[in-house]
Formats: C-alpha cells, structure tokens, sequence
C-alpha cells in the first residue's frame, strides 16, 4: 500500500508519496501514516528551543558563559570558575569571603533592629542634653526654645559658610522639643524595625546617613535663612528606600500602608507652617536613590555588592560638597 506525508506551506497542501509499504510478518500489520504538519512542527520546535534558553543563566561575572548553578546564599548564577564549594553549597566570591556568624545565647538575633535601637538611643540623650542647656520642652520659637546645644548644632548657610560642616549630620540628631522627638522616633522604631533587617545593617545604615545628608543639602537649599533641626529628612530617605525595596521585591507598596502613610507626610509637609520643606523633599530623593543604586542598579547591570554600596555613598559625599559650595 501507499502512504503519503503532508506538509502543509501557507494553507497549501501537499502530498508525497513515499513509496510502497511491505508488511512484515512477524510484526503488527502497518499503519497509515497521519499527516502531519510542518507547521505544527516548527511551532513545537520553537517553543521547546524557548523554554530551554528561559531556563539556562549566564554567570554574572561571566555573561558570555552559560551556567545551571546559582550561590547558595545570594541566589545569582556562576560559572564553574566562580564556584567555591563550601559546607552549605557553591557560592559566588562575593560570598564566599562572608564569614558564617555563630549564634550565641548573648548574641543578637539578625533581624534584631540594633542600628535602629541605637539611633533611637542618641536622639534621646540629645534631646535630654538640650533640655539640660537650657532649651524648653515645646521647643518652640525661632531659637528652638532657647538651647545652646540646638543653636551649636543646627544647619544653617551661615553656619556652613563658617566652616561649621559638622552641623549637616549633627542636625540630624537634635530636635525642636519632645513632641517633634516622639513623632521622628516612632517613625524610626516603624521603618527600621522593617527596613533594616530586610536590607541588613551596613546597608541600612548607608540609606539613612545618606538621606540625613540630603535632607540638610535640601534644607540649605531651599531655606537658605532659616535654622533647621530633626531626623525628618533621613525618616523620609527610609521610607523613599521602603518602597524602592518593595518594588524591587515585587511588593505593591500601596498594599502595605507605606505608600499611604508617605502621602500623608508629604501633605503635612507643604500644609503645616515651620516644617523643612526642602529637607524632607531632599532626604526622600537622596534615601530612594541610595537604594535604588544598591538595588536595582546592582540587579540590572550585575555591579558587585561594594560596588552599588561605594555609589549610594558617594551620594552622600556629593550632598556635602553641595552644601558647601551652596552655603559658600
């Protein structure tokens, strides 16, 4: 019998015939062939090409070179020639340098907010030593109640101008009475509680120093004459970093409160009279970009970790240099 292959080009079928068929006798008796498609099998062909290349990786130090391992402990693939075996699988160099932490019944949890208890501790005995230089507890007024301590260490042109560089980070740290002292710690104890055990110490620690110094350069910038006090410029670069991370994680900050939370700070901003408009505005941008540097700029250029860190810094050392040139 005949049995003929179709193939079909453009909606146009066509027959071949293959030739005669025996039938063997000690098998089963022959089957028609079905005709089959020459697009469907360039369609399967495609698609199985697609889920293979989907799934191989390439080494992120090594793009050109194609790999099925990642790091046990940051999850980015390597090639062999980056592999280092270890007790708990293959890491990358990067990793493979981090010493393994030993948990001791002393030692602090990692996702304990200890940066964060720290931080929290220094507002307090400032503001206590304010309090104790003759500064008032509503700390109102243009001379914050009247405090030596807040007057050395608060930002201003002038002050800056003097050569008095110090007040951009010491500002940071002082605040205009207990009240504005409760608001600035609660919104630190919230943020860091989250942000640092998600991010890690050195790392957190990087966001809101840099969003300290951008919030002082935007204070500067746009209060030129005034006095400026309060963590409020670094609280906003945490919560600017809070929901880059998010993103970064696939998390819809709009879902976790936090994108809420931010709106209402920026209206306060611009509708209660006295607060820093420039150093909130300027620590939510510099806060952000240091994250999204060691974040999704790390991601999608693969950069080294110390790498993306040393640029989120260098936003802070450009806020400094800023001032100064704005203040001189």
């Amino acid at each position: 019998m005949l049995a003929t292959a179709s193939l079909n080009f453009g909606g146009v079928c066509a027959r071949t015939a293959l030739g005669p068929l025996e039938a063997d006798p000690d098998g089963p008796p022959p089957v028609a062939m079905r005709p089959v498609s020459a697009t469907a099998i360039i369609n399967r062909f495609v698609k199985r090409t697609e889920a293979i290349v989907r799934r191989m990786d390439v080494c992120y130090r090594h793009p050109d070179r194609e790999t099925g391992v990642s790091c046990s402990n940051c999850g980015r693939p390597i090639c062999p020639e980056c592999m280092t075996s270890t007790s708990v699988g293959m890491r990358c160099p990067e990793c493979a340098g981090e010493r393994t932490r030993v948990r001791t019944v002393a030692a602090a949890r990692p996702d304990d907010p200890v940066l964060t208890y720290v931080l929290l501790g220094i507002m307090v005995l400032v503001q206590l030593g304010a309090l104790l230089s003759g500064g008032a507890a509503t700390g109102g007024g243009s001379s914050f109640g009247g405090s030596e301590l807040i007057l050395d260490g608060a930002v201003s042109r002038d002050a800056i101008a003097d050569g008095e560089v110090w007040r951009l980070l010491t500002s940071g740290f002082l605040h205009a009475g207990l009240l504005h002292l409760m608001f600035n710690a609660f919104a630190l104890y919230v943020l860091g509680s989250m942000l640092e055990p998600a991010v890690g110490r050195l790392r957190f620690a990087v966001i809101y120093f840099v969003s300290l110094l951008t919030g002082s350069f935007g204070a500067l910038l746009v209060e030129p004459d005034a006095l400026t006090v309060g963590a409020s410029g670094a609280i906003f670069g945490l919560m600017g970093a809070a929901i880059v991370v998010m993103r970064h994680r696939g998390i819809n900050p709009m879902e976790s409160g936090l994108g809420l939370w931010l709106g209402l700070n920026l209206v306060f901003t611009f509708a209660i009279p006295g607060i820093s408009i420039g150093g909130h505005l300027g620590g939510l941008v510099g806060g952000a970009l240091a994250a999204a540097l060691m974040f999704d700029l790390r991601d999608r250029i693969r950069l080294p970790q110390a790498v993306a860190t040393l640029l989120a810094v260098a936003v802070g050392v450009a806020s400094i240099l800023g001032s100064v040139v704005l203040a001189g």
